[in-house]
């Protein structure tokens, strides 16, 4: 029993090293910390409260699945609570039913309490997008800085380049397509439900 009150006060990143390595009592600890908040989340968009209890039950089966291979950018709380949004998203779109007016309907009537959570889903975006960046090769990654944070025109970075205006089209479209699959690659990894933007 002192052993499972031990483990029960660490913090999530003490349980997320354990829960990486098979433990399933940090998974036990994991479970009992949050499937309460990720309950009202589901059911607050479902308005059922089945559906709401299988949302949370697949947010954890995945979890536990997948869990030598969980990569968390930001913290524990906001990767469940993405996995989460990543299940109720999908149900709605499989159902087609009604469901889809009330959680329209709930995303505008909670768009200040959910302005924290959306604004942690950019920063994980973020994250990932520079990592993904950073495996590019040297010209398509100056390339992609150059216009998506200076914001310049193919035409300017070509002479910033000294390049061709049609060599940088062809490195941006090729840099474009690497993103993808390095993004999607850490999607499926990290449980995020995000339309890449390009």
């Amino acid at each position: 029993m002192s052993g499972r009150k031990h483990i029960h006060d660490k913090d999530d990143e003490y349980l997320l090293h354990l829960l990486r390595q098979g433990n399933k009592e940090a998974f036990t600890c994991i479970y009992e910390r949050y499937h309460k908040m990720l309950y009202a989340l589901s059911y607050r968009y479902l308005k059922s409260q089945a559906a709401a209890e299988d949302a949370v039950q697949h947010v954890f089966v995945k979890l536990w699945e997948h869990h030598a291979d969980i990569i968390v950018m930001v913290n524990l709380r906001n990767y469940l609570y993405s996995m989460t949004k990543n299940y109720i998203l999908n149900h709605i779109r499989n159902v087609h039913n009604a469901v889809a007016h009330n959680y329209r309907m709930a995303q505008v009537a909670g768009a200040v309490e959910d302005n924290l959570f959306e604004t942690i889903e950019r920063k994980e975006l973020r994250a990932m997008f520079y990592q993904a960046i950073k495996l590019l090769p040297a010209q398509k990654k100056e390339i992609c800085l150059l216009k998506m944070e200076g914001r310049l025109s193919n035409q300017e970075i070509a002479d910033k380049m000294q390049l061709s205006v049609n060599t940088v089209k062809t490195h941006y479209a090729q840099a474009i397509k690497l993103l993808r699959a390095a993004m999607s690659k850490m999607f499926q990894l990290t449980g995020l439900f995000i339309l890449f933007p390009f």
